[in-house]
């Protein structure tokens, strides 16, 4: 073997540091792919079926970074990342960690500031489909950072799932998960708060889902139609032709006061209606609904 092969043999290794259930899912699904997986865990006895699987236990931390050209890092956040990684940073030297811890904007800056002074390499990521599906085609991962490291590492990577690119601001990944978290629990409860205000009049989830759903997913949460709508953000543009902000309101009052009503959880209503009002306390009531994304990119106080 040339030393050139040896190089690129050592490129497909892969440390893996956080045995949750995360972690678990990812390194089962990297040994599966071929690759050699060296693994640890604060508690040592939760690699025992990855190692029936063909991982390798590393005793310590450091062990287990040095083992390979990168380590994938899945802790609880930034400063447990701090606190397990503070006696391997010497290991760590040169190769690069790659987390995939959540946490926030700035933490993802500071991260790489703290493996810069290291001499380590850094990308930060965002895993964005539950465990049972780590390591299938369409599991959509999210990186940041330098690209010249992504792309290197981009086959190892791959094995875990679709490895997209956000940019070089190192940020951008945990941003982009946090948005799209959000998302996800913004429908989660609006459909929640739907089905207890339908439950007041003694309705079950099931009755109200196969009606409401359907009615939902391709009228409101296409994401076709949310997709072409996205310009219209960017421009700043939002004609009142079809229904204004200030008709929207009067709907905004109805699910307020019903929910009061009704003896059920009212603020998420109130929230909403409060957000509509603003906007058009700022001048935006003749536009249509999409005009209170003007009010969301502003602070609070604004």
């Amino acid at each position: 073997m040339t030393p050139q092969q040896s190089i690129n043999q050592r490129d497909n290794d892969i440390s893996l540091v956080g045995l949750g259930p995360m972690g678990l899912a990812l390194g089962a699904a990297l040994v599966r792919k071929g690759h050699a997986v060296t693994v640890w865990n604060r508690t040592p006895e939760k690699a025992d079926g990855l190692v029936a699987l063909g991982a390798r236990r590393a005793d310590t931390v450091a062990e287990a970074v040095a083992a390979s050209p990168i380590t994938l890092m899945c802790l609880n956040d930034y400063d447990t990342m701090y606190e397990v990684l503070g006696p391997a940073t010497t290991a760590l030297a040169g190769r690069l960690l790659v987390n995939l811890n959540s946490g926030t904007p700035n933490e993802a800056r500071a991260a790489l500031e703290w493996a810069g002074t290291h001499g380590i390499d850094y990308l930060d990521g965002a895993i964005m489909v539950p465990p049972p599906l780590v390591g299938e085609p369409g599991a959509v991962f999210l990186y940041s950072g330098a690209r010249d490291l992504f792309d290197r590492h981009r086959p190892v990577l791959a094995s875990l799932g679709d490895p997209r690119y956000l940019g070089a601001e190192v940020s951008l990944a945990v941003l982009y998960n946090t948005a799209m978290l959000e998302m996800m629990y913004a429908t989660l409860n609006g459909w929640l708060h739907a089905s207890a205000l339908v439950a007041s009049a003694n309705i079950p989830a099931t009755e109200f889902a196969e009606l409401a759903l359907d009615w939902f997913m391709p009228t409101v949460l296409d994401p076709a139609s949310l997709a072409r709508r996205a310009p219209a953000l960017d421009a700043g543009d939002y004609p009142g032709t079809l229904g204004t902000l200030a008709m929207n309101l009067n709907a905004l009052h109805h699910i307020t006061r019903t929910s009061e009503e009704q003896g059920i959880h009212s603020a998420q209503p109130r929230l909403m209606r409060e957000i509509a009002e603003r906007a058009i306390a700022a001048g935006l009531g003749e536009g249509n609904y999409l005009s209170v994304y003007e009010i969301f990119k502003k602070p609070d106080g604004a």
